[in-house]
């Protein structure tokens, strides 16, 4: 499920806009809408990507850590979980305090 940042509903994840608001999902989900944050702060080195444990085949040889300029795109095109993508992105930090 891809949960929209304008609104905050959930929709499925092949859905392309949200079901509630129509914001374009590609655009405005809680997860892109992270991404383009770790990538925009200096103190963010790399992006590692957490998968439940019980994760589709797919997610599971997804996770690991990425340059922040070549994180995969969550939700996984594919995903095969009956509840849709879980999986979440973290930051790798450079430093902890300024």
């Amino acid at each position: 499920m891809q949960t929209c940042s304008r609104c905050n509903s959930s929709s499925p994840d092949t859905a392309l806009n949200c079901l509630n608001c129509q914001a374009e999902l590609s655009e405005f989900s809680v997860t892109t809408v992270t991404l383009k944050k770790f990538r925009a702060n200096p103190r963010v080195t790399a992006v590692r990507i957490n998968v439940d444990n019980d994760a589709c085949p797919l997610c599971y040889e997804s996770r690991g850590t990425f340059a922040k300029d070549v994180v995969p795109q969550l939700p996984h095109e594919g995903c095969s979980h009956t509840h849709g993508c879980r999986c979440t992105y973290e930051p790798i930090l450079s430093e902890i305090y300024p």
